[in-house]
């Protein structure tokens, strides 16, 4: 064996080491196994600060470093920066590791996507973003990502979520505020893990505020379980005094912000005096109030369309009423105002009220005032009924008078008055409301084959499901339609669509379908087996793996009705009808029970309510227990006897 010189041996580690690149940095050997179980993404290190530099300035620097364990972790390969007229990135960094630690290569400015981020109905963005993604087609890797965005809008201080889903743990994160001398940080801990303290501190005149967690296993995903959001660690933080482009305010309640966004509104609602003349003639005579009501919201909707204008201070300031009245568009501020200005032409006060809008946005903090919110509605106080309201949604043409469903009710807005407003609850939506009652005739062969019609009511947010369908080309329909329907083979013959009338308490829409099922009973011998809840058997949930480690959170509530009449032919007649089930629980009341009638046919009545509500996760068995038994009525089978065989 030959022996080679020492000296040459530090001369070649030295020149590997010069031309190595950067030192290995995030080698996923040094995970902890304890992180990387049940987790998909690990984060590494995530370093955000928070600098307010004035009332009217914020800097918010962030570093993120996540480890990418497999390919259900890649969303986190990504990195959105949001920016706007009044938000600008100082800069977006980024870079892309290996298992073990060694940079694969740098983000490159071709990588970096400049977007729309329009939703639609916003309040206050200007929906751009620059949009990164290191993707790798090997796992694990890691990614890291750095930028910084100074903002002319401080009334959105930052949210610290360190751990913002289930399957993600976190080996470290911090978060750290630097407020100027005089103006007060306004903030809230929200499920802080022990041990994990505030440390406040004063460097150079300014109050420093920092929060660090370490550790955090990932969290597994339990069914009927509550958001993520209010099970893991969260600072919320905000202004006590703000300032944007020019406008100042305080943030130290409610009042406030609806003072500053009343007074920032103010005299942008006068109308031609030829509207204002037609209002009253169009209201004329009409001596209910909610009728008058209905009439100028069904002019605002006839003549005047959304458009996303959100612009700097745009995002908060509305056009004037008079540009929507001549231009028939407006964004989601604007239309609300000009529906405002055309009540109160016809002799009705309304209020605007900010909200956070999304068919999946849960209610805002109520404990904690601050800027939550992204959409604006009108509220509408009955003088007739001091209890009773009108809640409009100004930016949707087709909408039901009256209606906020899924997308901003059951939750509150913050109501805009010259003294201040105050928070209100939008209309609620329960199991009364959320309805789907179907009726059911089956005719059925005695080579079990049969022929339906269904039709089916649903109203409230069961509404909201269907609600587009019936302005959709026939060919449309019956592709939504099918891909709904939990059958196994069959042909959609008929589809047809009828909305409730418009004064319906609640919205509503009735589907009527005629089908083919070829086979849906196939005869076995001299018997024919048929399970009669055709379209509403409830699934049971899986089993937790170990421990239930959250409560039971039913955050729907609903009630179905169905009844099933099926017609059978001489030859077929009932072997013995299933026992009726009857169900009373806490988490819901269920009953199904078959009945011969004196016509031969069999009738099938189902009936299910579920309520909106939250139980301590020692209940989860009784809870799954309950979910198995409905599981197991809505799958009885109901034995017909083959009489000529």
């Amino acid at each position: 064996m030959r022996c080679i010189p020492f000296a040459f041996i530090l001369f070649a580690g030295s020149a590997l080491t010069a031309w190595a690149g950067p030192a290995p940095k995030y080698a996923v050997a040094e995970l902890p196994a304890a992180l990387r179980e049940n987790a998909h993404a690990v984060e590494r290190r995530h370093d955000e600060l928070l600098t307010v530099k004035s009332a009217a300035r914020t800097v918010e620097t962030v570093l993120r470093a996540t480890t990418i364990l497999d390919e259900a972790g890649s969303r986190w390969a990504s990195e959105l920066v949001y920016y706007s007229s009044l938000n600008r990135i100082s800069y977006f960094r980024g870079a892309v590791y290996d298992a073990g630690g060694r940079q694969l290569r740098q983000l490159r400015s071709q990588d970096i996507r400049d977007i729309s981020l329009s939703d639609g109905f916003s309040l206050a963005t200007d929906a751009r973003g620059r949009v990164a993604d290191l993707s790798q087609p090997t796992y694990p890797y890691t990614v890291e990502f750095e930028y910084e965005v100074v903002s002319d809008n401080p009334l959105f201080y930052s949210t610290w979520k360190p751990q913002a889903t289930e399957q993600f743990s976190v080996q470290e994160a911090t978060f750290k505020v630097v407020m100027p001398a005089g103006l007060a940080l306004r903030f809230q801990e929200r499920r802080l893990p022990a041990g994990t303290a505030l440390a406040q501190s004063t460097v150079a005149g300014q109050q420093v505020y920092a929060w660090r967690v370490q550790n955090l296993a990932a969290l597994e995903e339990e069914t009927d379980a509550p958001p993520v959001s209010e099970l893991t660690p969260a600072v919320f933080t905000a202004p006590s005094a703000f300032e944007v482009e020019g406008h100042a305010g305080q943030l130290n309640s409610w009042a406030d912000l609806s003072r500053w966004t009343y007074e920032l509104n103010a005299n942008r609602a006068t109308l031609p005096p030829a509207l204002v003349a037609g209002m009253q003639a169009l209201v004329a005579g009409e001596t209910d109030e909610r009728a008058r009501i209905r009439k100028v919201y069904k002019f605002l909707q006839a003549n005047t369309r959304y458009i996303s204008v959100q612009l700097g201070l745009g995002g908060w300031q509305t056009f004037p009423a008079a540009d929507v009245a001549a231009k028939g568009y407006g964004d989601c501020k604007a239309l609300t105002n000009y529906c405002q200005a055309l009540l109160s032409a016809a002799g009705i006060t309304a209020h605007a009220a900010l909200i956070k809008a999304g068919a999946d946005e849960h209610d805002i903090r109520t404990d904690f005032p601050s800027s939550q919110f992204n959409h604006v509605v009108l509220c509408v106080p009955l003088k007739a009924a001091k209890a009773d309201t009108v809640w409009l949604e100004c930016t949707d043409q087709t909408n039901p008078f009256g209606y906020m469903g899924s997308f901003t009710g059951n939750r509150h807005a913050l109501l805009l008055l010259p003294e201040g407003g105050r928070l209100v609850p939008t209309p609620r939506y329960g199991a009364a409301e959320n309805r789907r009652q179907r009726h059911a005739d089956v005719y059925l062969d005695a080579n079990g084959n049969a022929k339906a019609t269904l039709r089916t009511l649903r109203t409230g947010l069961e509404y909201d499901a269907v609600a587009g369908l019936a302005g959709l080309e026939l060919s449309e329909q019956k592709k939504r339609v099918s891909n709904r329907l939990a059958l196994g083979n069959f042909t959609l013959d008929k589809v047809a669509f009828q909305p409730l009338p418009t004064t319906a308490t609640i919205p509503g829409l009735v589907e009527t379908l005629a089908l083919t099922l070829p086979g849906l009973a196939p005869p076995s011998g001299k018997r024919v087996f048929i399970t009669p809840n055709l379209l509403s058997r409830l699934s049971a949930p899986t089993p937790a793996v170990g421990e239930r480690q959250t409560d039971v959170w039913l955050d729907y509530a609903f009630t179905q009705l169905d009844t099933v009449q099926l017609h059978l032919p001489a030859s077929l007649q009932p072997e013995q009808l299933p026992a009726p089930v009857q169900l009373t629980t806490p988490f819901g009341t269920y009953s199904s029970q078959l009945q011969a009638l004196p016509d031969g046919s069999i009738r099938y009545v189902r009936r299910l309510e579920m309520p909106r509500t939250r139980f301590a996760r020692a209940d989860y068995p009784a809870y799954l227990e309950f979910r198995r038994k409905v599981s197991a009525a809505d799958k009885a089978q109901l034995v017909l006897l083959k009489t000529d065989a």
